[in-house]
């Protein structure tokens, strides 16, 4: 009995984390993959979160062929959880390979910010704010199915 408790302890703080429609989404600062900081606004109005290399896959296929700036344009900014990804792989290699991308990713390196934002692991998690307010979110498992919502996105 005294395990089941500790255990529900412990997960309260991850349950107050979640962000549910309506909710305010707290501020906060991640590093691009060229170590330029940004800072999650107001002005934000799309919020991609993945937590999978599978799912960042989806995203980079999804952009592909579009012209740099294109998230900008639509006021979406893309965060990718890499903290399970080895430090020294995500050091000499992984980011190495994002900065040949056309659009920035926001690195999660602690997970500090992903699990705020819960969703399937193989999946790419879309928020959609208006003011700093969540007002939709939805769940993407292909490329295409996200290419076509950004499509609909006015820049």
């Amino acid at each position: 009995m005294k395990f089941f408790a500790v255990l529900l302890l412990s997960l309260l703080p991850v349950w107050a984390q979640a962000v549910e429609v309506g909710d305010r989404l707290a501020p906060w600062t991640l590093l691009d993959q060229f170590d330029q900081a940004y800072t999650l606004n107001d002005q934000a109005q799309i919020l991609l979160v993945v937590r999978s290399m599978d799912a960042a896959k989806q995203v980079d296929a999804a952009l592909q062929g579009q012209p740099k700036g294109y998230l900008e344009a639509r006021h979406a900014v893309f965060v990718a959880d890499i903290q399970r990804m080895p430090r020294l792989v995500a050091k000499l290699f992984a980011v190495p390979a994002m900065q040949a991308y056309n659009y920035r990713v926001m690195l999660d390196r602690d997970a500090r910010i992903a699990p705020r934002y819960p969703a399937p692991v193989d999946k790419v998690l879309w928020l959609q704010l208006d003011n700093g307010r969540l007002v939709a979110q939805h769940e993407y498992s292909s490329a295409t199915e996200l290419r076509e919502a950004l499509e609909q996105v006015k820049p």
